[in-house]
């Protein structure tokens, strides 16, 4: 909203050398955004002139220039040089001397042109920016103007003025008026308010049919609520609008039109009332508010026929539509230079109805724009009197007794405001008087009760519905400064849990391993789920959205592996074929036999039943956070003395022993299958008896169906799971500078055995002397019985307090040998 100072001055008393960023400061005090500021960028000798000769003479490039003598209040004429022709000997004229400075900059100064020296312009009103119509230059008399030679023409053409803007909220309608910025600047600075809408007489208009037939209300809202007609006779349609108004409108970013449109803008602008005027001569009959029937169009004032659905509101008459209501009028009825009898229309319209005709239409106006945050109810015969007056005495016209009132608008209902209710939502000690004297400030009715204040909101302000309204409004006008700005103080023993921090250190962990973590959507189809959902074949059970924005989509994962695959394939399609990537989030899995979701939820504001909370809780599925990983491409590429090394199972199966380390939790590998990944390629993960991850390489059908390499290891794991199994303090191992004795040992054992659990079992019987064990070699041909095989180990004994002898690291690698011996029939290999 665009705010000129010398319209708001009318109506609160503001210092004549106020800065606009003094305004600025006093209306964001009460709510409001700066935006920016606009003024007229005239400066220098601009002053009255009047024509006193002129010669005509031809150019050779066909153009005809006027040298002009004007007199400008000066001892001597001046000679300027002038392209226009729309002017006499006897006009009077706007003259820039050299040194004045038009808007663009355009700087004025003496030149020669047309081998005369143009000591100066005579400017059009585009030049000095009081609009885009260039006809000529400016005649004063075309203006109702006989001002003095010489006199200064700014101020008289109220080109002196500046307008600040400022951003108004949705909530707060009111804003978009002069009367509404002149209240607020009132409650800011404490000045005088002098409310226009009770300024003068208000007459009411008799004898015009205006019916309203709604019977499609939106949301039980009749489409016009008020209904305010008004008739002026013998306007004169080519009246000039006064400078003034043209400044001022100009100012707030409206440009001028006519005299009969200038003042519709001017007192919407003024008043917050949009108003529409129609050439009275070409209405047939009454006035119908009524809904679009099928079929029907209406060729708006722009000149584009519109198809008109059953929703939109229209203004009619016995020919039909004339206009939309509350966005844009009709052509058929539409004021031109002929018109002489004005029919004044004020109404208040349905807010949703006029937000949805003009967004359906693409006809955002600055009508619609008012009455979608909402308009005063009471202000539109203020309005309707307010120009017919302007009418009357800019345009000649007479004030005719023909008119309508319709107002069925709805009484604003009290609310009740207990007492200490505002301190204790905002957390400030307000007086009894604090209160009711802000509130009175706003134009509310405030009676005392039992319990409190019984509060009438105004009718200019439909967003104060309830008791917490209201206390923002006791704040805002005592002032936000009376707020403290405190701190809150984190209370002793919080901050992160260890499922946080260990969540965090996983996620960190990866990333310094060289992974690249990613965030996928969480919703996907029910054949993913079903393919990597569980390792066995079968369907799984998934939570179904009720309202999914994709419907092959539709499905909450029970996987974080979808989503992985569906990012490495789109950076692959780009070019990126080398990826580690990563996500940790929950995954989401319903229990077999419980039903999940809740009946009807509580209506509008009212709060649910401790019932309803433990239904709601009750209707959550299991979100138990998972890490999954995907491997694809090469590891390290190709160059100068080195081959490519292809990433694949073994990456998978490090990156869960690395997070397995981070987190100090025991994590077993085993052979596994997983009906999404390669047999005989696909490891399972342990922590003790309990499986909590799969790690392997995607089938390559699947890969193939995915348009990926034909390699791509993939690794999930219930991370949840790996930080509840592990230690609950990780304990730093010592560096010991003693020596270590190495030995290696081979044992034959079934091909049932897995190499993991054997390797368990050695670290078991070796006892504390044992500080790493590795699997070196698998054999299984010949010298082996079959249905065996051969498995070496290489042990590193270390003890901490002392050297090693060769004796002590045999007999804990015989201790070791005889537990496997014991437990899985292994036989040491000679």
């Amino acid at each position: 909203m665009r705010v000129p100072i010398s319209w708001l001055r009318e109506f609160v008393d503001i210092p004549l050398d106020v800065t606009h960023e003094q305004v600025h400061a006093a209306l964001v005090k009460v709510g409001f955004e700066e935006e920016d500021v606009h003024t007229f960028d005239l400066s220098g000798p601009i002053v009255v002139g009047r024509v006193l000769s002129f010669e005509s003479e031809p150019q050779s490039n066909g153009k005809t220039i006027n040298w002009c003598q004007v007199d400008v209040g000066e001892a001597e004429p001046r000679g300027i040089v002038c392209g226009a022709h729309n002017f006499a000997v006897g006009d009077k004229v706007v003259v820039s001397l050299p040194g004045a400075i038009l808007p663009g900059p355009f700087p004025i100064a003496a030149r020669t042109t047309y081998g005369h020296v143009s000591d100066g312009m005579m400017a059009s009103a585009r030049e000095l920016g009081m609009g885009e119509e260039h006809d000529g230059i400016l005649l004063l008399k075309n203006l109702g103007l006989d001002p003095v030679i010489g006199a200064e023409a700014v101020p008289l053409l109220g080109l002196d003025d500046f307008a600040v803007e400022i951003n108004v909220t949705p909530d707060r309608g009111y804003g978009f008026s002069i009367r509404g910025i002149a209240r607020e600047y009132a409650h800011s600075s404490g000045a005088t308010f002098r409310d226009p809408a009770l300024a003068g007489t208000v007459e009411a208009g008799h004898g015009f049919s205006v019916t309203v037939d709604d019977d499609a209300p939106i949301r039980g809202h009749v489409g016009a609520s008020v209904f305010v007609t008004r008739a002026v006779r013998g306007v004169d349609a080519t009246s000039p609008t006064p400078p003034w108004m043209v400044a001022r409108l100009g100012l707030a970013g409206i440009r001028s039109i006519s005299l009969t449109v200038d003042i519709t803008n001017y007192v919407m602008l003024e008043l917050g009332q949009p108003i529409h005027a129609y050439d009275l001569d070409k209405i047939s009959g009454g006035i119908v508010v009524r809904r679009a029937g099928p079929g029907e169009t209406l060729t708006t004032l722009d000149g584009k026929v519109r198809a008109l659905v059953e929703e939109d509101l229209l203004i009619t008459d016995a020919s039909g539509p004339i206009g939309l209501a509350g966005v844009m009028g009709g052509a058929s009825t539409e004021i031109d230079s002929s018109s002489t009898n004005v029919l004044v229309e004020a109404a208040n319209f349905d807010p949703t109805s006029i937000a949805r005709s003009a967004r359906r239409h693409k006809l955002p106006s600055e009508a619609s724009r008012r009455f979608e945050r909402g308009v005063d109810p009471a202000v539109a015969p203020v309005a309707a009197a307010r120009v017919v007056n302007l009418l009357v005495e800019l345009g000649g016209g007479t004030a005719d007794e023909l008119g309508s009132v319709l107002d069925s608008s709805a009484v604003r209902e009290p609310i009740e405001l207990p007492t200490g209710y505002v301190a204790s939502l905002i957390g400030v000690d307000f007086t009894a008087d604090d209160v009711a004297t802000s509130l009175v400030e706003i134009g509310c009715a405030v009676a005392n009760i039992s319990s409190g204040l019984s509060v009438t909101p105004p009718t200019w302000r439909p967003d104060l519905t309830d008791r917490a309204t209201l206390a923002e409004e006791v704040v805002r006008i005592v002032g936000y400064d009376r707020i403290p700005s405190v701190l809150p103080v984190a209370p002793p023993g919080r901050g992160l849990t260890r499922q946080q921090r260990l969540r965090r250190s996983a996620a960190s962990s990866l990333a310094s391993a060289g992974l690249t973590e990613v965030l996928a959507y969480p919703f996907v189809s029910q054949a993913s789920n079903d393919l990597f959902g569980s390792p066995a074949e079968g369907p799984v059970a998934a939570m179904k959205l009720a309202n999914a924005i994709d419907s092959e989509a539709a499905w909450m994962r029970t996987s974080l592996l979808p989503g992985l695959i569906s990012v490495s394939r789109r950076n692959l399609s780009r070019g990126l074929t080398d990826l580690a990537l990563f996500e940790v989030g929950t995954v989401f899995l319903p229990q077999a036999g419980v039903s999940y979701g809740i009946g009807e939820l509580p209506a509008g504001d009212e709060p649910p039943s401790s019932d309803v909370l433990d239904e709601l809780r009750a209707s959550i599925p299991p979100q138990p956070w998972h890490v999954a990983a995907l491997f694809v491409g090469d590891a390290v590429a190709r160059q100068p003395g080195q081959t490519a090394i292809h990433r694949g199972l073994s990456d998978v199966i490090g990156a869960a022993q690395h997070l397995a380390a981070t987190l100090a939790s025991p994590l077993t590998v085993a052979t596994g299958i997983h009906k999404a990944m390669h047999p005989g390629r696909t490891a399972e993960l342990r922590s003790g008896d309990r499986v909590i991850g799969y790690a392997g390489e995607l089938l390559p059908s699947l890969a193939a169906e995915f348009d990926l390499p034909r390699v791509v290891a993939v690794l999930e794991l219930d991370l949840d799971a790996l930080i509840d199994l592990g230690a609950t303090e990780v304990v730093p191992t010592p560096i010991v500078s003693f020596p270590a004795a190495t030995q290696d040992v081979t044992l034959v054992v079934a091909e049932s055995v897995r190499a993991g659990e054997l390797l368990a079992l050695l670290v078991e019987g070796a006892g504390a002397l044992l500080e790493n064990v590795v699997l070196v070699d698998d054999y299984r041909g010949s010298g082996i019985p079959d249905g065996s095989k051969s498995l070496t180990f290489a042990l590193r004994f270390r003890a901490t307090d002392r050297t090693l002898t060769a004796r002590e690291a045999t007999q804990a690698k015989a201790a070791a040998v005889a537990l496997a011996e014991a437990r899985v029939g292994a036989v040491l290999r000679e």
